[in-house]
């Protein structure tokens, strides 16, 4: 089985630029944060192949990368249905280990509650969880975001500025249905934390944070809190080899 680099346009089923060939049988699927490219993960996704032997998908989510541009506010819905729409086309049905790295988190947790069998486990990496957007935690994030997204807008053709603005419309509301958004305990998970989590000047929001992560992984007997001290949010980049140990260690659990 070869790594497979997927990306889906604007609103029809996912169409895949390959490297190697596809497979048939287990597949992990690493998913950006917020803003970022399949690039994120271009020294993780070699070597976890090489590793565990499955097919590896990377993606631009809509309006990044290689990715067409869709208007109007960031839908997780949409980015659900993309990504599954497009592991359709490549024959992926289950069997998954889903990689989800800060807002992918959001996708990762409605992808696992409304289809989890197509997930044998996931990783979340300094991920959004659902409880860390409290009706108190909310309001702050969209008084702290206001400067930058001000910012965004003076450049909004600039893909990382179009997707911080789309985030922003609709965000309180979006927000606080995703707080009601439970993970199945049928999918195994391991929750990985920065040591400076993507609040390292609040130290209240960064709290906030860690509790929230620590409360997920609790929540579950299959469920496992890593924290990666010393990293800041983008631990993907900062860290791979921890990163890949905690992919390769879920793999094996469930193979």
């Amino acid at each position: 089985m070869g790594a497979v680099v997927a990306r889906p346009p604007q609103t029809h089923p996912v169409l895949p630029r390959l490297t190697g060939s596809p497979g048939f049988g287990s597949t992990i699927v690493l998913d950006s944060g917020g803003g970022e490219y399949s690039s994120q993960w271009k020294d993780i996704a070699p070597k976890l192949h090489a590793a565990t032997g499955a097919t590896v998908i990377t993606y631009d989510r809509a309006g990044l990368g290689k990715s067409d541009v869709v208007p109007g506010p960031w839908k997780v819905e949409s980015a659900v249905s993309d990504l599954e729409a497009g592991l359709r086309q490549l024959g992926v049905t289950n069997d998954v280990t889903l990689v989800a790295h800060s807002q992918a988190g959001e996708i990762a947790n409605y992808l696992a509650k409304g289809n989890p069998k197509v997930l044998s486990g996931a990783v979340l990496v300094d991920a959004n969880l659902p409880q860390f957007f409290t009706d108190e935690e909310i309001p702050r994030l969209v008084a702290a975001t206001q400067p930058a997204i001000d910012a965004a807008k003076k450049d909004p053709e600039k893909p990382a500025n179009r997707q911080l603005i789309s985030t922003a419309e609709g965000f309180a509301p979006a927000h606080r249905a995703f707080h009601k958004v439970t993970w199945p305990d049928s999918v195994p998970a391991t929750v990985m934390v920065s040591g400076k989590t993507p609040f390292d000047g609040s130290p209240e929001d960064a709290q906030r944070w860690r509790d929230a992560a620590a409360s997920f992984a609790q929540e579950a007997p299959n469920r496992a809190l890593v924290t990666v001290k010393g990293a800041s949010h983008e631990v993907p980049t900062e860290r791979p080899d921890v990163v890949l140990k905690a992919i390769e260690a879920m793999f094996a659990a469930q193979h």
